[in-house]
This record gives C-alpha cells, sequence and structure tokens, in this order.
C-alpha cells in the first residue's frame, strides 16, 4: 500500500475540517487531529477519492469506517486531555483510534474481528501511530487495564454494558451510541462508586455491537 499523503489530501482535509466546524464541531483539538490524519490510507482503495468526503465508507469484514462528523462529535464529548488513558471498544478501521492518538492520549483498543484487528494494528504501526490494540470482546473491555479516564464505544450497543461502566475512573466519560437499528449517542460520567450521570445526545447509527470474536 502506498503510504503518500500528498498536498493535495491536506488540502482535502483542511475543507473536511471547515465542514465539521459548520456542522458545530468546536473543539479545537479535535479539529487540529482530523486536520492531520491521513484518512485515505484508511479506506479500501476503491473508496480513496471520496476519503474527505463527511460519509461512513464500507471497510473489511461488513464494516464501515465512521463519517468524521460522528469520530468529531464522539472524540468531542469525551472531553479529551493529553494523557488520557482511554480504552475504545471497536478498533475497526483504526481512523478514530488514529485521531485520539493523534490527540496525545493513552489507547488502549479492543476488536472483535481478527481480519480488522490484524489490518488496522499494521497500518496504525506503519503510519505512526502507536497505541495497545488487542483481539477480544468489547462487552468485558479489558479490566486488567481499568481504570480508564475515558471509553469510546464506537458500535451500536443495545444496552449500556456494565462492565465498561465499572472500568470508569471516579469522574471518568463514556460516549457510546445506545439502541438497535437506530441509536441514541449517551454521554456517562461517573459521579461516585455507585453513581452514573447520563445525557442524550441525539441519534446516529452504527453498525451493531456484537459478542464474542470472530477469526
Amino acid at each position: 500500500m502506498e503510504m503518500m499523503d500528498s498536498f493535495r489530501h491536506k488540502g482535502m482535509r483542511q475543507r473536511l475540517v471547515q465542514e465539521l466546524i459548520g456542522k458545530g464541531i468546536k473543539d479545537k483539538h479535535v479539529l487540529e487531529a482530523i486536520g492531520k490524519v491521513p484518512r485515505h490510507l484508511f479506506l479500501d482503495s476503491s473508496f480513496v477519492s471520496f476519503a474527505y468526503q463527511d460519509k461512513a465508507f464500507p471497510i473489511a469484514a461488513g464494516q464501515t469506517i465512521s463519517q468524521p462528523y460522528t469520530v468529531g462529535l464522539q472524540s468531542q464529548l469525551l472531553n479529551v486531555k493529553q494523557g488520557d488513558l482511554i480504552l475504545e471498544v471497536g478498533t475497526g478501521s483504526g481512523y478514530q483510534a488514529a485521531v485520539l492518538i493523534q490527540m496525545g492520549v493513552k489507547l488502549f483498543s479492543i476488536e472483535r474481528q481478527k481480519e480488522l484487528y490484524v489490518r488496522s494494528n499494521n497500518l496504525l504501526k506503519q503510519i505512526g501511530y502507536r497505541g495497545r490494540f488487542f483481539l477480544g470482546d468489547g462487552y468485558e473491555g479489558l479490566p486488567s487495564f481499568a481504570p480508564f479516564d475515558k471509553i469510546i464505544v464506537t458500535a451500536g450497543a443495545p444496552f449500556i454494558p456494565e462492565k465498561l461502566l465499572l472500568q470508569m475512573k471516579i469522574g471518568g466519560i463514556m460516549v457510546i451510541p445506545v439502541g438497535d437499528k437506530q441509536q441514541t449517542m449517551m454521554r456517562i460520567k461517573r459521579l461516585t462508586e455507585d453513581d452514573f450521570e447520563q445525557e442524550q445526545v441525539g441519534q446516529c447509527a452504527f453498525v451493531p455491537m456484537l459478542k464474542g470474536t470472530v477469526n
């Protein structure tokens, strides 16, 4: 795969950033990261010319690379701080992971499909994005590395997984789409050992969050 990131690509990214500002993404660190991550490298070659449109596109294993607006929104809702310990559930293409790593976080990411896990892990290493990547069941999280400052779920969960809630630090934030065919984006803050505050942010559509792993 040719790892080209040309002036043309950079210009297209800046136009995408302006489009996201127009749609309400305000966090300058999120916008800077989206302006730097070469999204075209995460797409199947047949879609590369569309890489900087604000749209989701198919990737391997019947999954999609998230719409840039969605990546921007979820990242903004996380209120990311440099050095945050973040758990991502659903590595997928690796694009959301790259945006978070670009923002200076310590990222732990879990993917259930081996094909995607291998592909995204290799690509992120090739282009210089270092995180910790795991093949596993997102519903279980990564208890041995918990507690996390933030948790981001990039698939539609039919319910909020309790095991993930308990892997958040007190004061931590989880951003998760909840629902079946259509989801509601939820922002959950852990207030105490037992108390959580939930906020509904709007409607969205993600591929479903499934249990187990796939070889």
